[in-house]
C-alpha cells in the first residue's frame, strides 16, 4: 500500500485544481447533507407525533355567527347546540373550544409560575378551554385525579379574561411543574394574580402548535372549565361514536343550522375531520423534509457526476502512462486500485473538511434558529455514504482505465 500511495500522492500534487475541486465539492456535500438528514428526521418525527386525541372519530366546526349578539344570548344558544349535537345518533359528544385545539397550528398559551411574583416563568403552557364533555370528547386519557364538574364550567364572553379556580394538566407540565410526580391538589399561576389548582392529568396532551417555539414545551398543555360564548364565533369538536365519523360530520351542521339559521359554516373548510387537521399542520414539516430530500438527491448526483468526469479526464490524459505500467506488468486489478485508492484520499481529506464544516454549519443553526443539536450519527451515516458514493461513481472510469492495453505505451511515441 505504501508503494501505491506515493505514486498518487505525486500525481495529485499535479493536478492541484482538480483535486481541491472534488475535495470541495465532496465536503459542501458532506456538510449539507448531515444537516438536511437531521432536519429531515426531524420533521418526519413531528409527521407521527402522538395528540392524545382520539383523531378517527373527532372532528372540528367553526361557527361563526351572523349577528353580534350580547353574551347572555350566545350563551344561550351555545348550550342549544351542545344539545343539539350531543343528540345526534352518530355522536358521542360534544364541547365548545376557544383559543386552539391540539395541533390546530396556532391558540392561546400563557408562562407559567409557582408563585404569583415569581420574576422568571417556570415553563409556557398551551392553554385550551372546555366543559365537562371535554375530555370525553377529545377521547384524552385521565391517568390522575378528576374531571370538571358542570358547577365549575364558568362563562367567558368576548374578549373577557377569566382564571379558573380548578385545571386540568398534561403529564408533560405537572412534571415540569412538580418534578417530585406529586401534582394533583397543587396550584399554579398562569400570568394571573389567582392560582388555578390541578384536579386532573391527562397523558398526552399536544400543544396547538408544531413549531421550533413549540417543540421546545412539546407536550405541556393545561385546561381550564371555560365555556367559552364569543359574539364572533366558537369552535365546536365532535367525537362520532365509532365508524360514523362521516355520518356524525354530515348531520352535524344540518342540526346546528335547524338551532339557528344567524350563523356561517364555510362549506369549505368549516368542518374538519383530524386527518385533515393534522395534514394542514404538518404541511411545512412534509414539504421541507421532501425539499430537503430533493436536495440530498441533487448535490449527491452532482458530487458523483464531478468525480466521474475528473476520473475520466484523468484517465484519457494517462492512457500512455497506463499502457506503460501494464507493459511492465502491471494487472488490470492494480490500475482498478490504483484509481480507487486516488479516489479515497481524495474522498477522504473532502469528508474530513466536511465533517468540520457539517458541525459549525449545525451549531449556527443550534445559535440561530434554536434548533437541536444534531448528533454525530448523521456525519457518520453521510461520511459512509459520500465515501461508497466516491467509490462506486470511480469504479466506471476505472475499469476503463484497467482495460487499456500494453500498445497504448507506443501509440504516442
Amino acid at each position: 500500500m505504501n508503494i501505491q500511495i506515493r505514486p498518487i500522492l505525486v500525481a495529485l500534487r499535479r493536478h492541484k485544481a482538480g483535486t481541491l475541486l472534488i475535495a470541495l465539492q465532496i465536503a459542501l456535500t458532506l456538510a449539507i447533507v448531515c444537516n438536511a438528514l437531521f432536519i429531515i428526521h426531524q420533521r418526519l418525527t413531528n409527521l407521527s407525533e402522538v395528540s392524545g386525541v382520539d383523531e378517527s372519530s373527532v372532528f372540528v366546526i367553526r361557527n361563526q355567527w351572523a349577528a353580534d349578539w350580547p353574551t347572555p344570548q350566545v350563551d344561550a344558544q351555545v348550550k342549544a347546540d351542545l344539545l343539539a349535537l350531543r343528540q345526534l345518533p352518530a355522536v358521542r359528544d360534544a364541547t365548545p373550544v376557544s383559543g386552539g385545539y391540539p395541533l390546530s397550528g396556532g391558540g392561546w398559551d400563557n408562562f407559567v409560575t409557582l408563585t404569583p411574583d415569581q420574576p422568571k416563568p417556570v415553563t409556557d403552557s398551551a392553554v385550551y378551554t372546555g366543559d365537562e364533555h371535554y375530555i370525553d370528547t377529545l377521547g384524552l386519557r385521565l391517568i390522575a385525579g378528576r374531571n370538571f364538574r358542570p358547577d365549575e364550567v364558568m362563562v367567558m364572553g368576548t374578549q373577557q379574561s377569566i382564571t379558573p379556580a380548578a385545571a386540568i394538566v398534561s403529564k408533560a407540565l405537572a412534571d415540569k411543574l412538580f418534578p417530585d410526580g406529586n401534582a394533583l391538589g397543587k396550584s399554579f399561576y398562569a400570568m394571573s394574580p389567582t392560582p388555578s389548582t390541578i384536579i386532573g392529568i391527562v397523558d398526552p396532551l399536544h400543544r396547538q402548535g408544531v413549531d421550533q417555539y413549540s417543540n421546545g414545551y412539546a407536550g405541556q398543555a393545561l385546561i381550564w372549565p371555560l365555556r367559552a360564548d364569543d359574539s364572533r364565533g366558537i369552535f365546536y369538536m365532535v367525537r362520532a361514536k365509532p365508524g360514523q365519523l362521516a355520518a356524525a360530520m354530515r348531520e352535524a351542521p344540518q342540526a346546528l343550522y335547524a338551532q339557528s339559521r344567524m350563523r356561517i359554516i364555510d362549506p369549505k373548510d368549516g368542518i374538519q375531520d383530524y386527518a385533515t387537521i393534522r395534514r394542514k399542520v404538518f404541511d411545512s414539516d412534509r414539504g421541507m423534509a421532501i425539499l430537503m430530500g430533493i436536495i440530498c438527491v441533487v448535490l449527491l448526483a452532482i458530487t458523483a457526476a464531478g468525480i466521474v468526469g475528473l476520473t475520466s479526464f484523468w484517465v484519457g490524459q494517462r492512457r500512455k502512462q497506463i499502457g506503460v505500467r501494464r507493459a511492465l506488468g502491471a494487472r488490470q486489478r492494480d490500475i482498478l486500485t490504483y484509481f480507487l485508492t486516488e479516489n479515497f484520499l481524495i474522498s477522504a481529506a473532502g469528508v474530513a473538511l466536511g465533517t468540520v464544516l457539517a458541525i459549525a454549519f449545525n451549531l449556527w443553526t443550534v445559535t440561530r434558529f434554536a434548533m437541536s443539536p444534531m448528533s454525530m450519527a448523521y456525519v457518520g451515516v453521510g461520511v459512509l455514504v459520500l465515501i461508497l458514493l466516491g467509490q462506486g461513481a470511480v469504479l466506471a472510469p476505472a475499469l476503463r482505465a484497467s482495460r487499456v492495453s500494453p500498445v497504448e505505451a507506443t501509440r504516442s511515441v
